[in-house]
C-alpha cells in the first residue's frame, strides 16, 4: 500500500515549522521530506537538517532535469521538493510530509491523488508580524516584503482540506495530530490495510 502524502503550507511567521516539528516528534510514522532552496541559511539552520541549501543556478540546472516533484519561487528565492526525496517512500508505504508554499501545493494536488493538505493561519495580522520580528532572523526590508505577502498568501486557504488557526500552540499541534489520524482511518487506506480481514468478514460460510 502506498503511504500519504501530507502538504502543510502557511504564510512566513506563522508557526508552521514549529507545529510540524512537534507533530513529527508524536508521529514516527510520517517523514518529513527536505526542501531544496536557492536562499541563504538563517542563522541556526543547517544543510540537509532544515534545508538542502543550493545556489540559484543549482537549482535551475535540476529545473531544467526534471528532478522536482514541486519547485516555486517564493519571497525572491526558489523552494522546491526533489523526486527522490518522495516517490520512493511513498511506494515503500511510508507517510511523507511537505512544508511548501501554496504554489507547490496546487501542483502536488493535481499529480498525486489522496494527499491531505492543511493550512495554518495566525490569529491575527498583528500577531503575524510580532512573529516575524521576534524570529530576529530577517532584516526590515525582508520583514517589511513578508508580510506584504502574507495577505496574497493566506487568500488560499479555500485550497487546502484543512485549515488551522495557531492561536495557542498546544492546541494547534493537537489539531494537525488528529487530521494526520482521521485521515489513516478514510476507508480507501483502512480497506487496502484490511484486505485480508474485510473479506474473511464477508465471505459466505454457508450460514448466512
Amino acid at each position: 500500500m502506498r503511504g500519504t502524502l501530507y502538504i502543510v503550507a502557511a504564510p512566513s511567521g506563522a508557526g508552521k515549522s514549529s507545529i510540524v516539528n512537534a507533530v513529527l516528534a508524536r508521529d514516527r510514522n510520517i517523514s518529513l521530506s527536505i526542501s531544496f532552496t536557492s536562499r541563504q541559511p538563517r542563522p541556526g539552520e543547517r544543510h540537509a537538517e532544515h534545508y538542502n541549501f543550493i545556489s540559484a543556478i543549482e537549482f535551475e540546472a535540476m529545473v531544467e532535469a526534471g528532478d522536482f516533484f514541486e519547485h516555486a519561487k517564493v519571497h525572491g528565492d526558489w523552494k522546491g521538493t526533489a523526486r527522490q526525496s518522495v516517490d520512493p517512500q511513498l511506494s515503500a508505504g511510508r507517510d511523507v510530509l511537505l512544508e511548501i508554499d501554496w504554489q507547490g501545493a496546487r501542483q502536488v494536488r493535481a499529480r498525486v491523488p489522496g494527499v491531505v493538505s492543511v493550512f495554518i493561519l495566525p490569529p491575527s495580522r498583528a500577531a503575524l508580524e510580532e512573529r516575524m520580528r521576534k524570529r530576529g532572523q530577517d532584516s526590515e526590508a525582508v520583514i517589511t516584503r513578508r508580510l506584504a505577502a502574507a495577505r496574497e498568501e493566506m487568500s488560499h486557504y479555500g485550497e487546502f482540506d484543512y485549515v488551522i488557526i495557531n492561536e495557542i500552540f498546544d492546541t494547534a499541534v493537537g489539531e494537525m495530530c488528529s487530521i494526520f489520524g482521521a485521515s489513516r482511518l478514510r476507508k480507501d487506506p483502512q480497506v487496502a490495510r484490511h484486505a485480508r480481514l474485510i473479506s474473511s468478514l464477508l465471505a459466505d460460510d454457508g450460514n448466512s
